[in-house]
């Protein structure tokens, strides 16, 4: 991953990373859909890929994914802390829970602030067939 900063590691989640992803997550925005530090767990726990990114021994970046890994995925959450953005970092957090299979098509949700050109540089685009039932 050449574009990534050489000081920057992403990996596969940890245990001993849920606490510092569970604030991170919760420090910009995303309180709401994590929950409380169980209910967070329980999310990871059902996810087939969740990734970290690494910088100086702190947590700066996170992405989730579901996937049956033949065909389909949703890639649910990504997230690099403001003071990382713009470093390669959070392209390398999607490439590592996608991975380079073709044959796996990838949606999300692209509804934050620059969320959608972000996801159009790395290869993602505007879809008319994708449907959703929204949380109440």
């Amino acid at each position: 991953m050449t574009d990534m900063p050489a000081q920057a590691t992403v990996r596969d989640l940890r245990h001993g990373d849920i606490a510092a992803a569970h604030a991170l997550l919760a420090r910009h925005g995303w309180a709401e859909r994590i929950g409380d530090l169980e209910r967070f767990t329980l999310l990871l726990e059902r996810s087939q890929r969740v990734a970290v990114a690494v910088v100086d021994d702190t947590l700066v970046g996170f992405a989730r994914g579901l996937t049956d890994g033949l065909s389909n995925g949703y890639l649910s959450m990504v997230l690099v802390a403001p003071g990382q953005r713009g470093r390669g970092i959070g392209r390398a957090l999607v490439r590592h829970v996608t991975g380079d299979d073709p044959s796996i098509t990838w949606v999300l949700r692209a509804g934050r602030e620059g969320a959608a050109a972000f996801f159009e540089r790395l290869g993602f685009s505007p879809s008319g067939l994708a449907m959703e039932r929204l949380r109440r």
